[in-house]
Parts: C-alpha cells; sequence; structure tokens
C-alpha cells in the first residue's frame, strides 16, 4: 500500500512540475536527452533501469547499505542521464526505502524520536543548502566531488567495525538537555537494552557535512549516519540504524522538495527506479538469511570503488 502510495504521489507530483514553466522545460529536455545518446525507445530505458535498479536493491540489503549511495553513482556513471535527474531520483529512492520502514521501527522503539528530532533539523537544513548548492555547481566538479565522496565511503565500509553496544559511562550535558536516551527490546538476548548518548555535540555538528553530501550528491545519508551515531555518539547499533533510516524520511525530503521544485523529478527515470529498488529489497531480505555477509560486502566495496572511479572519469572528462 505504501508503494502505491508513493508511486502515485509522484504521477501527481509530475504533474505539477509539468504545469509549470520551468518544470516542462526540464521535462522535455530530460526525455531528449534519454533518447538522443543512443536511440534507444523510452520504454527500452524504462525496462533496463527497473531491472538494474532491482538488482541494486538485492546488493543494497545483502550489503547493509542504503539504495541511494549505489544508485546515484552507478546510474549516473553508466546511463545517459542527466546528473540533476539522478540525484533526484536517488533521494527519491533513499526516501521511499525510509517510508516504508519508518513505522515498523518507531513501533519497536529502534527509531528514536529524541534523537532524530535535533538531528534531522540541522541535517535537513543543510540538506535543502546542499541540494541548491548542487543545482548551481557545474556537473563536472559534482561528478569530481561525487567520486572522491563514493571512494572515501567504500574506505569506510572497508575499515569500519561497528560496536553492537558501546560503552556509555556518563551522558554529556548537551544529551541529558535534549533527553537523548531511550530503550528498546532486543528479542536476540531475550532483554531490554537503554541506552543514552556521549560526545553528543561533536555528533551534531558532523551532521551539518552529511545533511549537506546528501541533498548535494543525492545518495541519502545512512552510510554516514550510522557511524556517527554508534561509534561517535554511543548509540547500539540497532538503535542507530533504525534512527538512520528513520531521519532519511525527513533530511531527503527537504532536499527532493528542492529538486522537484526545478522540475528535476522525472517520472520517466524516478519510478522505475523506486519500483526496481523496493521490489530487490523484498528479495534481498529474504536472500540474507542464505547468503554470506562477507562475500556480499566485498561486493558492495567492490561495486562502489567502480562507481568512484566512474563518477570521477566522467568529471574529469578522462
Amino acid at each position: 500500500m505504501g508503494m502505491v502510495t508513493l508511486v502515485l504521489g509522484l504521477a501527481v507530483a509530475a504533474l505539477v512540475v509539468w504545469s509549470s514553466a520551468d518544470g516542462g522545460k526540464a521535462m522535455a529536455a530530460a526525455a531528449d536527452s534519454v533518447n538522443a545518446s543512443t536511440g534507444w525507445p523510452w520504454w527500452a530505458w524504462v525496462a533496463v533501469l527497473f531491472v538494474f535498479c532491482f538488482v541494486l536493491g538485492i546488493l543494497a540489503v545483502l550489503g547493509g547499505v542504503g539504495g541511494g549511495v549505489l544508485f546515484t553513482p552507478l546510474v549516473s556513471g553508466f546511463f545517459p542521464f542527466h546528473l540533476d535527474y539522478v540525484r533526484a531520483a536517488g533521494l527519491l529512492v533513499a526516501l521511499a526505502g525510509a517510508l516504508a520502514a519508518g513505522p515498523g521501527l518507531l513501533k519497536r522503539n529502534l527509531a528514536s524520536l529524541r534523537l532524530a528530532m535535533p538531528v534531522a533539523l540541522i541535517a535537513s537544513i543543510c540538506a535543502a543548502l546542499g541540494a541548491m548548492v548542487g543545482l548551481k555547481v557545474p556537473t563536472n566538479i559534482t561528478q569530481t566531488s561525487m567520486g572522491i565522496v563514493i571512494l572515501f565511503i567504500a574506505a569506510l565500509l572497508l575499515v569500519s567495525k561497528n560496536a553492537t553496544r558501546p560503552v556509555v559511562t556518563k551522558q554529556d550535558a548537551i544529551g541529558m538537555a535534549l533527553g537523548v536516551h531511550g530503550a528498546y527490546y532486543d528479542p536476540a538476548n531475550d532483554e531490554v537494552v537503554e541506552w543514552k548518548t556521549h560526545r553528543t555535540l561533536p555528533g551534531l555538528l558532523f551532521f551539518i557535512l552529511i545533511g549537506f553530501m546528501a541533498g548535494m550528491f543525492g545518495m541519502g545519508a545512512g552510510w554516514a549516519n550510522v557511524p556517527v551515531l554508534n561509534l561517535l555518539m554511543g548509540v547500539p547499533l540497532k538503535a542507530a540504524v533504525g534512527t538512520s533510516k528513520f531521519l532519511l524520511a525527513i533530511t531527503d525530503t527537504s532536499a527532493a522538495w528542492i529538486y522537484l521544485n526545478k522540475g528535476c523529478v522525472i517520472p520517466l527515470i524516478a519510478v522505475p527506479s523506486i519500483v526496481g529498488l523496493m521490489g530487490g529489497s523484498f528479495v534481498g531480505v529474504k536472500l540474507l538469511a542464505k547468503a554470506k555477509p562477507k562475500m556480499i560486502r566485498v561486493i558492495v566495496i567492490a561495486v562502489l570503488i567502480l562507481a568512484g572511479f566512474q563518477a570521477l572519469k566522467k568529471g574529469l572528462g578522462w
């Protein structure tokens, strides 16, 4: 039901964008750019993009990364779509997954509103600023910067080791003033896990940069949210992952509106991407029990390295 609502919402949004002068010109330009590169009919690109995103959805679940961080660099690197349209679709891809998971995470207390609200306020404002800057900066500079960030993400995934339950002996004054603490039931160990934060101020400051990059590159920010919440602020891994997923629903929305207002949300790209990636995610969840996580993690890191170099190649004109 959530998927149907999202697709219908995209269709309505597309009609709104099409009705505006700037939006209509952008939509027409996008259609021309899709057909000009190879001469393929529009439906062929929709089919290829759907299958491509279906595979990405499986990899995203098995590799434990958000769909946006794989979608934006790979689609911009291997498809003849303008980067603005790909970034807009990437934000909607990340947003779709967050909206689907949000209610269940809140119900199980795995997503903390007390933690999410101050972080979301900072990250969403910076994401909107990042989106505006990203639309002004020349595409080659953005593509080069994205390639560097993607390679950094691959390195981060390669060396990072998440702590399942960090030890926080004493909560700091800012975390105490904001009431950033909580508890959730862990069925794996049949216990209630209570948690609180430390180093809250540095963590909040990090989300200025994370939100800005999420809006500028259209990749979501789950890859950066979890390490900051978990390793820096001391939030248990399950609560960090749940809160990060919930944060995407707020952060990516603010950036997506900027792209929508500029006519960058193209149904030809966004709808098959979202449907394909969400469908692949459902398959990935079923395969997760049988797959070997270490092997899948290596594959995801290899794909990110390939995507990073492809983005650098396009940005630098190699």
